[in-house]
């Protein structure tokens, strides 16, 4: 998104870097990013080094990066979600910098997810901070910032896109001001300072002897990666939609039991109250709404879905 509103708006594109293709789909075939696909649309010259450290695992690629980006004699790079840590010798080569699309409102959520953690952890707001780079984790001077209202039912994958596209306008915004002299770098508060640290798989599982409001938060938080995951028997299934369907739970069923199960959802007793299954996958299958899963795969009232090993 960043990338097709920077061409857009009519600056000059000498050189993107993205990631080297990767093997995904069931036939997991090498698939250039959109990143690339949209580059190589345009004619616009890209770089894929699996590394930018010089003293790193892959030397040359850092050193043939460095001779493209010093070829393209750049004023300023653009960083968004790139996935690999600049070294200091990249961050001091543009006249202007390097400037970072951060997807939450600094200093909350410096890290690796942040619109993963602030939808798990129930932030009424994010936003975008357009910062300038440094040798730290999201520490640099914020340039501009956008407040974003987070919906009940945005996932990260709808989030995501809302603040892609803010980002594209901040980042807009941001050059065409710098351009006129006029950007005023603010040092981030030390109130505030949190981390969204990287998604692990291990953190799909569905405890739930959590509250009700913990579970439905992860759950929308989680989708699209790494989906949450509860186990029934020897059966794995994603949980990709819920509601809260109670704040009561009854006293004499187990978290995990399964209250009822129909086309209006699975209703499972959690640590506080009662949570409907909505949308869910079996392992191999489609995501696919209650109805139909339960079309496919019948579950009954009493049935209980495994805590996770402590």
């Amino acid at each position: 998104m960043a990338l097709e509103c920077l061409h857009a708006a009519g600056f000059v594109l000498p050189l993107v870097l993205t990631q080297p293709d990767r093997p995904a789909g069931r036939g997991m075939k090498l698939q250039a990013s959109p990143v690339r696909q949209f580059a190589l649309t345009h004619q616009i010259p890209v770089a894929q080094p699996r590394s930018l450290r010089l003293d790193g695992k892959y030397p040359d690629d850092a050193a043939a990066a460095r001779e493209a980006i010093q070829a393209a004699q750049p004023d300023v790079m653009v960083v968004a979600a790139y996935g690999l840590i600049l070294p200091q010798w990249l961050l001091d080569l543009p006249r202007l910098g390097c400037l970072n699309i951060h997807a939450s409102l600094l200093p909350r959520w410096r890290g690796a997810a942040p619109i993963h953690r602030a939808l798990e952890a129930g932030d009424a707001e994010t936003g975008v901070t357009i910062m300038q780079m440094d040798a730290g984790l999201d520490t640099g001077d914020m340039l501009l910032a956008e407040k974003l209202r987070i919906e009940s039912s945005d996932s990260t994958a709808t989030l995501h896109d809302r603040l892609a596209a803010l980002g594209g306008k901040l980042i807009v915004q941001a050059l065409e001001t710098a351009a006129r002299g006029e950007l005023k770098p603010v040092r981030q508060p030390d109130a505030g300072v949190c981390y969204a640290h990287k998604i692990e798989k291990a953190e799909a599982a569905v405890d739930w002897s959590q509250p009700v409001a913990t579970i439905e938060r992860r759950i929308r938080a989680f989708d699209p990666f790494p989906g949450a995951v509860a186990q029934l028997g020897k059966e794995t299934i994603k949980l990709w939609n819920s509601k809260i369907e109670s704040c009561l739970r009854p006293l004499d069923k187990g978290c995990g039991t399964i209250l009822s199960a129909n086309s209006e959802g699975i209703r499972v007793v959690c640590g506080d109250g009662v949570l409907a299954l909505t949308e869910l996958q079996r392992a191999g299958g489609k995501r696919l709404p209650v109805a139909d899963f339960l079309r496919g795969f019948p579950l009954q009232a009493g049935q209980v879905f495994e805590l996770p090993a402590p």
